[in-house]
């Protein structure tokens, strides 16, 4: 029979104490009483998965498998709970001695994992039955299980744009709709469109940077992306608008694009899903379809450093397999180092925190929908993954980064006037 109690333990291998009300199934409890969010464990599950798991995948296995219930917060956007727990995921270690008292005081049994949640990924040493890492194969398969969730649910989440990538807000209080056109616009801005031009879209999403700029520049453009659902809805969104003679979007990878000469690339939120050690053909294959003085555009989420640095278990794991993150100093080096001429680089981290904001509001507003559609447990990941994420973004342990290039002419000439346009 267990003889401690299982919210002492808790509490007591926080590191800087319970932040809040913290209760378990065995009756017990911990942290301040008069707290107004309240954590609850309420079954042996959940014990497992924490006990199996310290730190955030236990946390997240037993928080979507609903073991773990978060009260004072929708579980549409556990901000308020993720900004009291944010420094408080990872437990201390033990003693040897210590850990063999907490074993045996809540119970051997519970040292049996319980299968995880069905939304949670393989680990990557099993992914090798998929391919070897950031292969066509696995890629593909890292892709679907992110992207292909339902496009329903992403209308509800990401709004009428369907731009899953950080917005720039022109005003403060500018709506996520307006931030969204003018993340668009301002990537056309940079890009330099013109009519007649054209676009190649790398990990085009659902069509939006290319159905922008077949509208409002007249560019030709191409959007290619590794998640069939994705291209459906794509192309359908071109029919619907009548811009089927301009805009195209295909079910490919990046890498099987065959045409060459473009005027200009975006990839808006594909360079987290290559790899660094891919960064080097990535900006050679995509510097080799532009003509002289193309530009290409690189938006993505990056980190505030650019050490080694491997993907938390529970983004790893339950929202983007195989993805990795580094500073914008190696994407840089890495396009230079292809032959492409960086002319400017810009921060937006803040930005994307208010993007998050504007997803979670989204699917608190919709999520009686959400759960119909993708069921509550695949819901409650997005809502912790979005809030945790917003933290990041507003603690700047991440950021976001847009680097403009340029393939110069042999002659030096780069198309660019003496100062920026955009």
């Amino acid at each position: 029979m267990p003889t401690l109690k299982i919210a002492d333990v808790v509490a007591d291998l926080m590191r800087d104490g319970m932040p809040l009300h913290f209760s378990a199934y065995d009756g017990s409890s911990a942290g301040p009483a008069d707290s107004e969010i309240r954590l609850e464990l309420v079954n042996q599950r959940g014990l497992a998965y924490l006990m199996t798991a310290p730190g955030d995948l236990g946390l997240a296995r037993a928080y979507t498998a609903g073991d773990l219930v978060a009260h004072g917060v929708h579980p549409g956007n556990p901000y308020p709970a993720m900004q009291f727990m944010k420094d408080h995921t990872k437990f201390r270690t033990p003693s040897p001695a210590e850990l063999v008292g907490i074993v045996r005081g809540l119970g051997l049994s519970n040292l049996k994992p319980p299968p995880p949640p069905p939304q949670e990924h393989l680990p990557r040493w099993r992914r090798v039955m998929e391919g070897v890492r950031h292969s066509l194969t696995r890629d593909a398969e890292a892709i679907h299980h992110h992207y292909d969730v339902s496009n329903r649910f992403y209308e509800m989440v990401l709004g009428p744009s369907m731009a899953y990538t950080c917005a720039v807000f022109p005003t403060e209080d500018a709506t996520l709709e307006q931030a969204q056109f003018e993340k668009h616009d301002l990537v056309a801005r940079k890009l330099g469109l013109q009519p007649g031009m054209r676009l190649l879209d790398v990990g085009c999403g659902w069509g939006g940077m290319v159905r922008h700029a077949a509208r409002e520049y007249g560019v030709k453009a191409l959007g290619v992306t590794l998640s069939r659902e994705q291209a459906s809805w794509a192309k359908e969104a071109i029919d619907r608008e009548g811009l089927g003679d301009l805009a195209e979007v295909r079910h490919l990878d990046y890498r099987d694009v065959l045409e060459e000469d473009f005027d200009a690339v975006s990839s808006i939120g594909l360079l987290e899903h290559i790899g660094i050690k891919n960064y080097p053909s990535y900006f050679s294959f995509l510097r080799g379809k532009l003509k002289d003085e193309g530009r290409i555009l690189n938006h993505c989420i990056t980190r505030h450093h650019n050490k080694n640095t491997a993907t938390g278990a529970f983004i790893d794991r339950y929202v983007f397999p195989d993805g990795e993150l580094t500073g914008s100093g190696t994407i840089i080096t890495a396009a230079q180092d292809a032959g492409l001429e960086v002319m400017h680089e810009e921060n937006l981290r803040l930005h994307y925190a208010k993007t998050l904001q504007g997803w979670c509001e989204n699917l608190v507003e919709n999520w009686d929908e959400a759960v119909a559609d993708v069921g509550e447990g695949t819901a409650r990941v997005w809502g912790l993954y979005m809030a945790s994420s917003q933290i990041a973004f507003e603690r700047n342990e991440i950021q976001l980064h847009q680097v403009l290039g340029v393939r110069t002419g042999e002659e030096g000439n780069d198309g660019f006037a003496l100062r920026p346009t955009w």
